[in-house]
This record gives structure tokens, sequence and C-alpha cells, in this order.
């Protein structure tokens, strides 16, 4: 009741009756009053007090009322007065009383609560800090991120899961960095300094294709350099033309595949500030997205031409078997080294094997030297891959095979651009049927000898 033992108390206290009490309850305390009413005054005095009874002796209880034995109210008894609150002490007194440690509980309990929360962004924060610093760039470089060697390390694992190698370097696949998957190419034997590397690489960071793949950063930490692309699940054209437990494609999805490429390409030796060269173009860097839409990868190590310039001369660079003939040669180099690789690989395409396997066609054991042969004696349907049982566009299919042709010839001039290549496989210009290259004809020649040897 909010109240000490001796303390006066409110004076609108009232007492409940309780008639035919044969025991009393325990612990009672006797008074000197000396009368009904002054028995009732001892006990409202004393706010402690919880009741009272008058029976020739004044008697008062202070705790619970405990061991009370009562009649029917019918029978002879005692009398007890037993204490209640009004409704003004019940608001102020009696509820007030037990709130206020309940309150203090609750505050307790809440910041104790709050604190607890607290600790656990904490931690959070920590954590996802640690990943932060591990994953994200150190800082961005125009529109490329550029990364610590350690970062790129422990994103790959270790450089653990290698997904290909080519002329450039290993690609492996990468994870968290920057809170997403990558694949990173971590180059070797390059000898470029570091500013002209940063240079050529910011470069070609700016671009951005349907058919390109995106290049994200790199990493220039002393003599480690790496390439962060972005990552495709479908994986590369190779794995898709000569692999035999993948679905083949359909010949609708390979010239669309092939356009893709053309107009990738266009746009790096056209449209770009300056005409970039990407020197190694082959299945293996031909990835395919989810819709199996074409992206040239790995141009991350291409050649800028400025558009005051022609040529360039470089080293050798690029895969044996896509090589143009000026490559071997030594001599500088333009974007028609690329159409001709382009032409190697849109051979692959049309025929689903790979133009360095030595093949059995009568005189003929290099398949490009077949293939020029036979787009020019006008019978390309030789030439589809046999997966497809011949569904194949006809005026598509001889098309592809004479604009395949066009792009290996000898001399650079000869060859289309790959704008023009663009135009040709829309079907908005003409494709006349090509001669065959100089080089080839020499080497049916030396096939022919050698076949006609052997028979003999």
């Amino acid at each position: 009741m909010n109240c000490e033992r001796g303390v006066s108390t409110h004076p609108e206290t009232a007492f409940y009756t309780i008639d035919g009490v044969y025991k009393y309850p325990q612990n009672s305390w006797p008074s000197d009053a000396r009368s009904m009413k002054e028995c009732e005054a001892s006990c409202t005095r004393d706010c402690t007090c919880t009741a009272f009874a008058y029976n020739t002796t004044c008697l008062l209880w202070f705790v619970e009322l405990r061991n009370t034995v009562i009649l029917d109210s019918g029978s002879d008894g005692n009398r007890l007065y037993m204490r209640i609150a009004t409704n003004q002490q019940q608001n102020s007194g009696s509820r007030a009383a037990p709130q206020f440690p309940n309150q203090k509980k609750v505050v307790v309990l809440s910041v104790m609560g709050m604190l607890a929360i607290i600790a656990i962004i904490l931690i959070f924060l920590w954590r996802f800090r640690i990943k932060l610093l591990a994953a994200k760039p150190m800082f961005e470089n125009g529109s490329l991120m550029v990364f610590s060697f350690a970062q790129t390390k422990n994103s790959t694992k270790n450089f653990s899961e290698k997904l290909g190698e080519g002329s450039f370097g290993s690609v492996f696949k990468g994870t968290n960095l920057g809170s997403m998957t990558v694949a990173v190419k971590k180059l070797k034997d390059l000898r470029q300094g570091e500013k002209q590397f940063r240079a050529e690489v910011q470069t070609v960071g700016m671009i951005k294709h349907t058919n390109l793949v995106r290049l994200l950063g790199f990493c220039a930490d002393e003599s480690n350099r790496l390439l962060v692309y972005e990552y495709f699940t479908n994986g590369s054209l190779n794995s898709h033309l000569f692999s035999g437990s993948s679905t083949k494609l359909s010949w609708e999805l390979r010239y669309q595949i092939a356009l893709g490429i053309a107009r990738g390409l266009a746009y790096l030796h056209e449209e770009c500030k300056d005409c970039i060269v990407h020197c190694d173009i082959k299945p293996d860097n031909i990835l395919l997205d989810a819709e199996l839409c074409p992206k040239i990868a790995d141009f991350g190590m291409a050649k800028l031409i400025g558009r005051d310039f022609s040529r360039v001369l470089t080293t050798m660079r690029g895969t044996i078997g896509y090589l143009a003939p000026e490559w071997i040669s030594g001599l500088p180099i333009t974007h028609k080294a690329d159409v001709y690789s382009y032409g190697m690989v849109l051979l692959e395409i049309i025929s689903g094997r790979r133009n360095s396997e030595k093949i059995n066609e009568g005189k003929h054991t290099y398949f490009p030297c077949y293939a020029a042969c036979k787009v020019n004696e006008g019978n390309v349907m030789c030439l589809l891959d046999s997966r497809l049982e011949g569904n194949a566009d006809d005026e598509q299919l001889e098309r592809a095979c004479r604009i395949a042709c066009w792009c290996i010839q000898d001399a650079e001039d000869q060859r289309p651009t790959m704008g023009q290549i663009v135009l040709m496989l829309e079907d908005a210009i003409d494709v006349l049927v090509p001669p065959i290259p100089r080089s080839l004809q020499n080497f049916v020649g030396l096939e022919y000898d050698s076949t006609h040897s052997a028979e003999l």
C-alpha cells in the first residue's frame, strides 16, 4: 500500500465484515483499544493493518490471513473485519506500489536487450568488414576496379579452380570478389611496364558491347598482372562445338553466334576511339551466356592501334591454327589479323571439327584446304557438321562458307573488314565465290605429292 507501519493512512478506508468466524487467523496482535470503535481506529491509523476483530479484546493483523475457519453464515461465530481499499487508494496507492519495482525490472531488461542487440550488430559488422576488405577493390580507376594480388589470390582460393589456359595465361574461377563470381586471368611472360599495362587495360575497360565480355578490373602488383572478367556458367564455344557431352548447337544458333562474334569484332575495330585488335580469336575465347549469346572474351591484352596509324609491330601473340600469315612472317599487323582468325573460327562453327585435326578426304588432310576447294567447286553441304544431319539453311550455309574463305585470304587487302562481314551475314551485300588462298594451294600441292608418294 506504499506505506510503512505506524504511518497514518488515507481516511477513505473501509472494512469488509466476515461473519461466522470459528477460528481467527494466525499471528494476531493484541491492542489496547477498549471498544469496537477504538479497535477500528487502531487498524485504520496503521496502513499495514490488514484486518481487525473485537470481542472484549481488540486483535489486529498485519500479514496475510492464514488458517481462518469460517462457519456457515447462519451459524454462530465471531466477526472479522477485513480491510479493503477504496477506488482512490487503488488508483494512487495500491497499484502504484507494485508497479514501481515492475517498471524497474522492465527498464533493466530493456537495457540488457538493447545491449545484446548492439553487441550482435557489432559482431556482424566486424565480420562483414573483414569480408568487405577481402572482397572489395582497393580503389576504382575510372570504370575499372583495381585489386591487390592478395585479393585475387584469396578470391580464387590460391588459384585452385582452373577454367582454361590460353597463350597469355591461365583463367581461374573466383568467388566473393566484389560480391560476384568472376573469371580471373593470370597473365604470364608479360614484358610490359606497369604504366603501359594500366593504360591499355584502362582503355579496354571502357568498352561495353552486348557481344563482349566486360572487363571488371585488374591487378598490377609488382610483377603480377591479372585481369578480372565477368563469369559465364555456359562456358566457351569450344566446349559446345567439340565436346561430345554437350548439347549440339542447331544451325540457327550457330549462325547467330557467328553473327554476334562478327558484331563484337566490328565494334572493337571500327567503333572504339582506338582500333582494338583482339589478337587471339578462337572458340575458347568465345563465351556463351544463359541465352547462348556469344561474348568475346580475353581481349584484355588486345593491341591498341591509334586511328592515325594503320599498323603496329608487336611480338607474336595468339594461337597456332588461327594465326594470320603476317604474324608468322613477323610483319606489322592490322585489324585484318583478327579477320583471318575469325574465318578459321567460322569454319569450325560450320563443320563442328577442329581445323588442326587431320582429316582423310581424298587428297586433303588439312580441313581449311578441303573447305576452300569445296567452296570453289560450289559444294558446301559436305562441310556441314554431320551431327546436324543436313538441317541447315542452304543459302546461309553457302554464304557462311564463302565468308570464311574470304577471311583466310593471304593478302590482307583481299580480306573483308568485320563491318562488311556483318553486312554479308545479314544478307545486306552479296558474297562472291572467293579464290583459293595461294598458301592453301601450295599446301594442297604438298598434300597431293605426299599422298601420291605414299601410294607409289
